[in-house]
């Protein structure tokens, strides 16, 4: 008799090279290594130092993100590189590439773009694939089925040198989405209500999949929304099962598979999904019907709400500990607890990073910016995630829609959502991010930042305060 197995369980024991029990940990296979130009320079020493070669340069591709300017291009159509450590990174990135075989779609290349966007875009992102990035929001990829997940430099090492990592089993949670999606209520503010529901250690310890009917009506770069937070829920990665929006996504990319070879990964694709009588660990619910447009006021995904609601009152807290960690908080935003924050002047709104620079945030926000003004006083960066997220973007006049709006329109890169390149935001200032953290100086030293969704994120460009989107949608 066959025991029932989920996604994860299929994904695990199929790529085990080696395990001495069931208790100890495993060696698996990784199918897809991506690097970019911040967490691998001291793989590569170590690789020098120890005389070995990257074993699989054919599953490996690196991209420049994290600290590329998103400036616009000089007169020769080069992006100029400024910073000095940029310049370094960047150049030993090259180097690296160049010495061992390894693909690099290097600064304003056509396909070069945040590690997290170029890989499903490529097709390089499969169902049934490990994947690891050394980044955080590997677990983006998880949307296709694949188990990713973000590792540490040592571990980018292990895997150039043996394209194996040594891994402990986690425990399986289902977080069950059901409910159909209110208005003006998108993925963004579908994982914010899980995080802030459940908190930023829910998850510890397992793999998120994430089911149910709210969950299966995403488009793909929905799912890749929602699992691009996973890591902020506490868990190591997230997924979900793959389907025909799938397989219809991934057909006719770049490397995805071709002729004979596309029927047989479909087959094999389609017994992914989590078997009827399979059990996972743990099981928590969301009711999508029930959401309205989410925000964050502190200084962790956790510290989430409804935009129309109020800050949290410390006694409302039964935890000693998540009293000082709001008082924490709010001391380092400005902020007082039982205010709302619909209102609050901001100064920079960022649209961009791994959780929503695609196409279809991009086309979302222009569809509510057109005909509209940045209001005066606040700096709008639009920032598509890729170069080819560019084209196509300026392809449908996407950009001339953000320009007109007085916003700017920049080159592909991870830009605002973290403090490694020019796009800060300055101490004391407030920024709407689109992106997926909003600790104590992520986006800078002193920078404060509010988590929303691209139409969230647009409604406050518009007023040039925390604003409520819904009254801009066409219902």
């Amino acid at each position: 008799m066959t025991i029932p197995r989920t996604l994860f369980d299929k994904i695990w024991e199929s790529h085990i090279v080696r395990q001495q029990t069931a208790e100890t940990p495993a060696v698996l296979y990784i199918d897809l290594h991506l690097i970019h130009e911040v967490t691998s320079p001291q793989a590569f020493t170590e690789l020098r130092q120890r005389g070995l070669k990257v074993r699989r340069p054919d599953r490996t591709l690196a991209t420049m993100d994290h600290s590329t300017p998103t400036t616009p291009r000089g007169p020769d159509g080069i992006i100029p590189v400024i910073d000095a450590q940029a310049v370094a990174q960047l150049g030993q990135l090259e180097t690296n590439c160049a010495d061992f075989g390894i693909p690099l779609f290097k600064l304003g290349s056509a396909n070069q773009g945040i590690v997290h966007v170029i890989g499903p875009e490529q097709g390089l992102t499969q169902p049934g694939m490990t994947i690891v990035c050394g980044d955080s929001h590997t677990s983006t990829h998880g949307a296709f089925g694949a188990l990713a997940f973000g590792i540490g430099t040592s571990e980018v090492a292990h895997v150039l040198a043996t394209q194996c990592l040594i891994q402990n089993r986690p425990r399986t949670m289902e977080v069950r989405v059901d409910g159909r999606p209110g208005f003006g209520v998108t993925a963004k503010d579908i994982i914010l209500a899980i995080i802030a529901r459940y908190g930023v250690g829910a998850g510890t310890g397992h793999v998120f999949e994430y089911t149910g009917a709210a969950i299966r009506a995403l488009s793909m770069e929905e799912r890749m929304t929602i699992c691009n937070m996973s890591i902020e829920g506490g868990a190591r990665a997230g997924m979900i099962a793959p389907d025909d929006t799938t397989f219809q996504y991934i057909a006719g990319r770049p490397f995805a598979p071709q002729g004979a070879a596309w029927e047989a990964a479909l087959a094999q694709w389609r017994s992914l999904p989590t078997d009827a009588g399979a059990t996972y660990d743990r099981t928590i619910t969301l009711d999508a019907s029930q959401l309205t447009p989410m925000i964050t006021y502190g200084t962790n995904p956790g510290m989430g709400m409804p935009i129309d609601g109020r800050i949290p009152l410390p006694e409302e807290m039964p935890d000693p500990s998540a009293r000082q960690a709001l008082d924490k908080a709010l001391r380092y935003m400005d902020l007082r607890p039982g205010e709302p924050l619909l209102g609050h002047k901001i100064d920079v709104v960022f649209l961009g990073s791994c959780t929503n620079s695609r196409i279809s945030d991009l086309r979302l926000a222009a569809g509510m910016l057109k005909g509209r003004r940045v209001a005066e006083g606040v700096r709008m960066l639009v920032v598509p995630g890729s170069q080819q997220v560019r084209q196509q973007a300026e392809a449908e006049g996407l950009h001339e829609v953000f320009r007109a709006a007085g916003a700017e329109w920049r080159e592909a890169g991870c830009s605002a959502c973290l403090g490694m390149n020019d796009d800060k935001v300055p101490a004391g200032k407030y920024a709407v991010s689109t992106s997926n953290r909003n600790f104590e100086g992520r986006q800078g030293p002193g920078a404060r930042t509010f988590l929303a969704s691209p139409v969230t994120a647009v409604a406050a460009a518009i007023e040039g305060a925390v604003a409520d989107p819904r009254k801009y949608l066409r219902n």
